[in-house]
């Protein structure tokens, strides 16, 4: 669907191998729709980092991560940037007991220019996924989403308008892991459905120098935000995972600028206004 948008551009698969597993890297750049993004499988088997074994409270223990990750910058800064992953984790004791085991994943939308409009659909779409698993699901992970997706340093500014945000999602007496599994896939099937539209819709809208810059501006937080907070990324930083598909998420071009701020009234500025937690779907 990526490349019909596009029109030109098309994936380049990469199958790599790592001494504790491998994946798939799917790159597409260059395109008359999108600049980067990239679509990567990925599982691993390995012993748990240092930091893992005190968080997790295991001793000697290994791991098994498998998912899914996607992220798209997009050409015209009047098109989001989206986000989303879904992955499952396994955690097993010295004696390869099976000690815990969790889904996690989520999607989230990082607009330069919004109209509020495609701010709700987005939501709506991913409320829409997750209401047959429980009416209560959406505005809670949602929460999650725009807890997380925060740069702690700049103050709390959020990256982009959030999504929906869950991990450690076990089976309890109440749900077990199917039930899990089919809302993480609910959630998955949804990304086409929430984002496709709001490229078509906005791809073609005339763009200025002015604007790119603007672009490259947030794109440096979008970077900021990856480097320093993403748990994702410092898990691949961390198990020495391969580093191509690690960093596959950052943006090809990214700036920073001293102490700036936008005009006040202006698209920008109006930007700044939407990085705040609100109630998108019923506003």
């Amino acid at each position: 669907m990526l490349e019909t948008v596009d029109g030109k551009a098309v994936f380049r698969q990469d199958v790599w191998k790592h001494p504790e597993g491998g994946g798939r890297t799917h790159v597409i750049d260059g395109g008359n729709v999108f600049e980067k993004g990239g679509v990567s499988t990925s599982i691993v088997h390995a012993k748990l980092p240092e930091i893992m074994l005190d968080r997790e409270d295991v001793s000697g223990g290994h791991f098994m991560a498998c998912g899914i990750s996607v992220v798209i910058h997009p050409v015209n800064p009047f098109v989001p940037t989206i986000h989303a992953n879904f992955r499952y984790f396994e955690l097993y004791d010295k004696k390869e007991k099976l000690k815990d085991c969790w889904f996690g994943g989520g999607a989230d939308l990082t607009p330069y220019y919004l109209e509020e409009c495609d701010g709700r659909y987005f939501h709506r779409t991913l409320k829409k996924a997750c209401d047959p698993f429980g009416m209560e699901l959406y505005p809670l992970f949602k929460r999650k989403c725009d807890e997380y997706f925060v740069n702690k340093h700049r103050n709390n500014e959020a990256r982009g308008i959030g999504g929906i945000f869950y991990d450690y999602l076990r089976p309890d007496a109440e749900t077990n892991i199917e039930d899990i599994f089919a809302f993480s896939q609910s959630n998955g099937n949804a990304f086409l459905k929430a984002y496709i539209p709001l490229v078509i819709k906005n791809k073609d809208t005339p763009y200025t120098a002015a604007h790119k810059d603007w672009q490259a501006y947030r794109r440096g937080r979008y970077v900021e935000f990856n480097l320093i907070h993403d748990r994702g990324t410092l898990f691949g930083l961390q198990t020495h995972s391969r580093m191509e598909s690690v960093l596959i998420s950052l943006p090809p071009i990214a700036k920073w600028k001293y102490d700036f701020h936008p005009v006040p009234g202006s698209p920008e500025a109006q930007l700044e206004e939407w990085l705040k937690p609100r109630d998108w779907v019923n506003e």
